[in-house]
């Protein structure tokens, strides 16, 4: 796993390096900056070169930017810094580099002011690369009046746009634009990744991001108790419990899926192929309304939430499986939410709930908190909203702090969807999250939550733990989204596309080729 980092946490992790270990910290400013200074040449070579516009701020993140123009100068390159503070602000570290780049004969030019940035715009505005060097991690207010202008003559850029740590308006911690944020093509972040880069909406305004040593040793983010990590497909592949010579369908577990209604079958489906595809050896569709219309290898059952001894009949079918799953396109009535309550109260079998699943429980985390077996939940942002009794904007403003919240209250493992997928494992107790790094906009379709929940189930049926089997899961099923998008194209992929596309993924993740 790749540990990523607060800026409270990198700011301590630096000292620790700086006092703790003795290397100073203009070292590793020149260290940082000449990682910035090799990305830009490697966008020059790919676009054919030209000048370079380096917007710095007065900070430390201002001092990288010093160190790339000097070393680019050094190479040959047309760079020159673009300073949008008085030249008196700028102290330390920084200092020191900025005197090194004009002694080297580079040039820093003042856009302190509306009328010079107006004077100089069309030359950071042409440049065929411009360096966001302006703010740091350290940025908490939201950005206005000047350097809000700033940032918009980096955003009208032609030429592609690097950022240095992070891009210059995005909140380091959550990832969401402080007013008004850069727009990069690719960061280049220092020693550890930043969670404002990993997760939504942060990542999406990072572009490629490139994570620089520069001499501090990643050691430390475990020493000072980081908790949250980028999954890396090294880590997934040795958790996986791949087919046994041995095995027939009972060793591979029988999932039963309690999924679909009157006008939801789609949902059941998904979800029961889902888990086939998955590996279950066995998977059994419950769900009433009449006929169960599902693919030959999936048996069904009747399940009629409204009527009397619903519960008892769960409880029966239950007594095969190895995993349950329930709630995409139940039924949402109160026969509905008493099967799910009972659910919960007496099955002993682990079980994977979703969708209306979910909502049955809006408000009420503390039943699945007070489950009978292990329990993994799959909210997108709304159903986690609906548990935790706050909003969907609430939840998406800090999606770390929510599936730590949800994971404690419900003491489940949570897997909260969306782009950059976050897991945490509230039995556990600990607060560590993991991000998922596959899937994209393939994923954005209907049905393409049923393919996961079924997925998971099926894991967990092969005999994963929670935590292990919702990070396997949101992995694999992300990445069969990236095979559906390579192969199909950007649009038009289907949640059936993404279904056909898991045995591709688990040979992708197996290394098969």
């Amino acid at each position: 796993m790749e540990y990523v980092v607060t800026a409270a946490e990198m700011r301590a992790i630096d000292a620790a390096t700086i006092d703790g270990i003795g290397l100073p910290g203009a070292v590793l400013m020149e260290n940082a900056g000449r990682a910035v200074a090799q990305a830009v040449l490697e966008e020059l070579a790919a676009s054919g070169g030209g000048p370079v516009a380096v917007v710095a701020g007065a900070g430390n993140n201002g001092g990288d930017g010093y160190v790339a123009a000097r070393v680019l100068r050094a190479r040959g390159v047309s760079a020159m810094v673009f300073l949008a503070a008085p030249r008196a602000a700028v102290r330390g570290d920084a200092l020191l580099h900025l005197h090194a780049y004009e002694q080297a004969g580079g040039l820093a030019t003042e856009i302190a002011g509306p009328a010079e940035l107006v004077e100089h715009r069309e030359a950071i505005e042409s440049a065929a690369v411009v360096v966001d060097a302006l703010f740091g991690t350290g940025l908490t207010r939201p950005v206005d009046g000047h350097l809000a202008e700033v940032i918009e003559t980096m955003n009208r850029a032609a030429g592609r746009v690097i950022a240095v740590d992070v891009p210059s308006g995005l909140s380091a911690d959550r990832g969401e634009p402080l007013g008004i944020a850069v727009r990069a093509d690719r960061t280049v972040t220092m020693a550890l990744r930043k969670v404002g880069l990993a997760v939504s909406p942060g990542l999406a305004r990072a572009g490629r991001v490139t994570v620089a040593e520069i001499g501090i040793p990643v050691e430390l983010a475990a020493a000072h108790g980081v908790r949250l990590a980028l999954l890396e497909r090294s880590d997934l592949a040795g958790w996986m419990r791949w087919p046994d010579p041995l095995d027939h369908k009972n060793r591979r577990g029988h999932v039963l899926v309690v999924a679909g209604s009157p006008g939801k079958r789609g949902a059941g489906r998904l979800t029961a192929t889902a888990a086939l595809r998955g590996g279950a050896g066995l998977v059994t569709l419950a769900a009433g309304g009449g006929e169960i219309a599902a693919p030959d290898p999936v048996m069904t059952a009747p399940l009629e939430a409204d009527e009397p001894g619903a519960i008892d009949r769960l409880c029966q079918l239950a007594a095969r499986a190895r995993a349950v799953a329930i709630g995409p396109g139940m039924a949402t009535s109160a026969g509905g939410r008493a099967l799910v309550r009972g659910a919960l109260e007496r099955l002993e079998v682990p079980l994977v709930l979703d969708a209306d699943a979910l909502n049955h429980l809006a408000g009420d985390a503390g039943a699945l908190a007070a489950a009978r077996a292990p329990v993994v939940i799959t909210p997108h942002p709304g159903e986690a909203a609906r548990l935790l009794g706050s909003s969907a904007a609430e939840v998406e403003a800090d999606r770390v702090a929510a599936v730590r919240e949800l994971a404690e209250r419900t003491r489940a493992v949570v897997l909260l969807k969306g782009a950059g997928t976050l897991v945490c494992d509230g039995g556990l107790g600990d607060g560590f999250v993991t991000i998922n790094p596959t899937g994209g906009p393939a994923l954005a379709t209907a049905g393409s939550g049923d393919v996961l929940t079924g997925l998971v189930a099926a894991l967990v049926a092969q005999g994963q733990g929670g935590g292990e089997a919702a990070r396997l899961g949101a992995y694999l099923h992300g990445l069969a989204g990236d095979i559906c998008r390579a192969e199909i194209g950007p649009v038009g992929v289907t949640a059936s596309d993404v279904l056909e596309a898991l045995p591709d993924a688990f040979a992708a993740l197996a290394g098969a080729p």
